[in-house]
């Protein structure tokens, strides 16, 4: 399962970092600027992308056995620029708490 929060954390960060481009640089120069390439560049490249989050986060929600709940607003934060980013802190803590091993018992013989 840590492999799956591996590639969970890898493309959530890589989505939000090409969100807030999107939205930050691509937005601004198609409208304020009249240049639309960094939309028609970037756009498609988030749209696959996301698409890959929301196997990642099916995939790791599965192997956790998140309720459904848990899983779509995780899928959903991939949509909001700067979720991803708080989105992928939650799940490491929670997967943090619900994985971590029992503390060692001593054994006397």
């Amino acid at each position: 399962m840590r492999a799956a929060l591996t590639r969970y954390r890898i493309i959530a960060y890589v989505v939000g970092v090409v969100l807030v481009v999107l939205m930050a640089i691509g937005m601004p120069l198609k409208y304020l600027g009249d240049n639309s390439t960094v939309v028609e560049t970037v756009g498609p490249a988030h749209g696959f992308l996301y698409m890959i989050y929301l196997i990642a986060v099916f995939d790791l929600g599965r192997r956790a056995q998140w309720p459904i709940g848990r899983m779509l607003l995780v899928m959903l934060a991939g949509t909001i620029p700067f979720v991803s980013f708080y989105a992928e802190r939650k799940v490491a803590h929670w997967f943090r708490t619900t994985t971590e091993p029992a503390e060692p018992v001593a054994v006397t013989s």
